[in-house]
């Protein structure tokens, strides 16, 4: 609020001296910037108010002004470009120093040395700064120059290595060859191909003769007769199959008769099932309780 009431209500000589203590003040009070800070405004600002007073374009006060603002821009080449053609700080070194950096780091060496050159033609202040940094982009220039030479020379290595060396052509059809006898081709390359010779120079003669008369017969189901292979033959069944069980095959009756009860559906776990006979018989003894009947119900016929 000071600093705003001191620029509304300034009637001094130099109003770039408040709008710099201002800026000052904000950076210093929130050093991470952010919307608290509301720096960009205060820097957007101080341009405006300043921007047509010609007695500050060689100020270095307001050459950091527009700097700073330059930051907080999209494309700060433009500003520079602007600041060239309006003459505002290009008798300062700080003015080359930016904008060759700016173009340093989006990979314009040529546009960056440019820029230097024309600041030392100028003799921008302090010339001895310019001529610092201007040495200093030129070791780094050289520095990378000299990395992408030595890498397109291994680069070029590996490709003579790769052209000299034959190498087995990946994703190759395998095409037999032969027309009676068809042979499947055989790719062999570097040391492979040198082991195999070795290999074959080593063989010793006795046993290419032993595995020339080493002979045998393969198997060939097409072509196979004779007992050794089964034919199967229709026969006769010499009994009928079991048949399977059925259920519900008996009527229905009164349950505590003392008759024999047949499972026929359901076996019981202990004595599984046989195949002869379809269900099994269990003795069942008569209760020794008589069952509750009402006199007023009807006896029902099942």
């Amino acid at each position: 609020r000071e600093f705003e009431s001191e620029i509304r209500f300034y009637s001094g000589d130099d109003p770039l001296d408040v709008w710099d203590r201002y800026i000052k003040w904000t950076e210093q009070t929130f050093p991470q910037g952010g919307k608290e800070s509301n720096l960009s405004a205060v820097l957007e600002r101080a341009v405006k108010a300043l921007n047509e007073q010609q007695r500050y374009y060689k100020d270095p006060r307001y050459l950091n002004v527009w700097l700073k603002f330059g930051n907080c821009c999209n494309e700060p080449l433009d500003l520079y470009s602007y600041l060239h053609s309006q003459e505002i700080g290009t008798t300062l070194a700080q003015l080359y120093i930016t904008w060759a950096e700016e173009l340093e780091a989006r990979g314009s060496f040529k546009k960056a040395d440019l820029i230097f050159q024309e600041g030392l033609q100028r003799k921008a202040e302090p010339l001895d700064k310019l001529q610092s940094h201007h040495r200093q982009f030129q070791a780094r220039v050289s520095r990378q120059t000299l990395m992408g030479l030595e890498e397109a020379a291994d680069e070029k290595e590996v490709d003579l290595l790769r052209t000299a060396e034959p190498q087995r052509s990946s994703l190759a059809d395998l095409k037999g060859r032969g027309k009676k006898n068809v042979v499947a081709p055989i790719s062999r390359v570097g040391d492979s191909l040198k082991a195999t010779n070795q290999n074959r120079s080593l063989q010793n003669p006795t046993s290419q003769q032993l595995s020339n008369n080493l002979r045998f017969a393969v198997f060939d189901e097409n072509s196979a007769s004779g007992p050794g292979v089964p034919v199967l033959t229709p026969q006769s069944w010499t009994a009928p199959p079991a048949p399977k069980a059925k259920e519900n095959e008996l009527s229905a009756g009164p349950w505590n008769s003392g008759r024999l009860l047949t499972l026929a559906f359901f076996p019981t776990p202990q004595r599984p099932r046989s195949n002869a006979n379809s269900g099994m018989e269990v003795h069942c003894t008569l209760p020794n309780f008589t069952p509750y009947v009402e006199e007023s119900a009807q006896q029902q016929v099942m």
